[in-house]
């Protein structure tokens, strides 16, 4: 394997790491205050958020295909479903709706 791969492959590997690694040694659970654990608490919902929704817009060449799509499986997820029957029932509704469009 060619030095610059591996050097590649390094240097993602200590970009990737040192974010993880430095709260754990800096910071102590007690001493965060409770405001900033809850803005932490919900950023993966956040960038989950924004790594969903342009999936949903860009998901078919009709956006409402996606949109339909995006509001059965939020429906569902707020009914208390598991994420499987989350998943399977948009993926139902679209294809029901595709074999009339």
């Amino acid at each position: 394997m060619e030095t610059s791969i591996l050097l590649i492959i390094a240097g993602m590997a200590l970009v990737t790491y040192i974010p993880r690694m430095l709260p754990l040694v800096f910071l102590d659970a007690n001493k965060i205050p409770p405001k900033l654990q809850a803005i932490l608490r919900n950023v993966p919902y956040a960038a989950l958020g924004a790594l969903i929704f342009p999936g949903i817009l860009t998901v078919h060449e009709n956006i409402m295909f996606g949109i339909i799509g995006g509001i059965t499986a939020a429906v569902i997820a707020y009914l208390g479903a598991n994420l499987i029957v989350v998943v399977l029932s948009s993926i139902g509704i679209l294809t029901i709706i595709s074999m009339f469009f």
